[in-house]
């Protein structure tokens, strides 16, 4: 049952654009698309400009040094982005909500999701669940999604580099 589209998908596309960066609005509209946003309008130099801004934003919430420091500058994402909630219906999807004001640019959409998501995403699952992955020479960000909350890498690869890592440390020693 999909309850609110601003949860975990949009945490997790911030984190993927965050992470690899779009180098131009082509790219920017063809990998929002990949993750299901539906695109009301072209996307121009000025939506990849104002999402570079977005990202900024929401990485500076991920490298916060305290709950307190995160949630104070979500707060002022989420200021910035406020609008009143709205119903509304694109061809195939059904009735959901927006949490920003109808034909905005994808630029402006994009700030409203990363805030609104990332604060669901918070709220919902725990303060702590946004961070870096712990292999040092990756340093990706990623949202933990995990049953248990103690996601510690951004993929099974760190997980599985991390790990023959310790275990080549542990048998150099013995």
């Amino acid at each position: 049952m999909l309850l609110n589209p601003y949860g975990e998908d949009a945490v997790n596309l911030a984190a993927d654009l965050a992470n690899r960066r779009p180098e131009s609005a082509v790219e920017l509209a063809d990998r929002c698309r990949a993750a299901g946003l539906t695109l009301e309008r072209r996307v121009t130099a000025d939506d990849l400009s104002r999402s570079q801004a977005a990202l900024n934003a929401w990485e500076r919430i991920v490298d916060a040094a305290g709950e307190q420091e995160r949630a104070d500058l979500l707060n002022r994402m989420l200021a910035e982005a406020a609008a009143y909630p709205r119903l509304t219906s694109h061809p195939g999807t059904g009735w959901h909500l927006h949490y920003r004001d109808a034909e905005q640019p994808l630029g402006s959409v994009l700030f409203t999701l990363f805030a609104v998501g990332t604060a669901l995403h918070l709220a919902g699952r725990g303060m702590h669940r946004l961070r870096r992955c712990e292999v040092i020479e990756c340093g990706r960000a990623f949202a933990d999604t995990s049953r248990t909350g103690r996601q510690r890498y951004c993929s099974h690869r760190c997980a599985n580099r991390d790990a023959v890592r310790r275990h080549r440390a542990r048998t150099a020693v013995t």
